[in-house]
């Protein structure tokens, strides 16, 4: 898996875990919440600075998104 697909599924499965919406999260990170759902599909890939809104915005250190998932 790519790293693009590990972020894409590390964020999906940390922001439905804590049942955050694509837009609740995207408002705490202070981004588009069309560009949350583009991460999540790995249309695209997030800048560092976006990896650490993110983070912050779900409670987690930035490595956690970029962690190889367990299961």
């Amino acid at each position: 898996m790519s790293l693009r697909g590990i972020f894409a599924k590390n964020l999906k499965h940390l922001r439905t875990a804590r049942g955050l919406s694509q837009e609740s999260l995207a408002d705490a990170a202070a981004i588009d919440r069309t560009y949350v759902s583009a991460l999540e599909r790995e249309v695209y890939s997030a800048s560092l600075d976006t990896v650490e809104k993110l983070a912050a915005a779900l409670h987690v250190e930035a490595v956690e998104l970029l962690k190889v998932p367990i299961n």
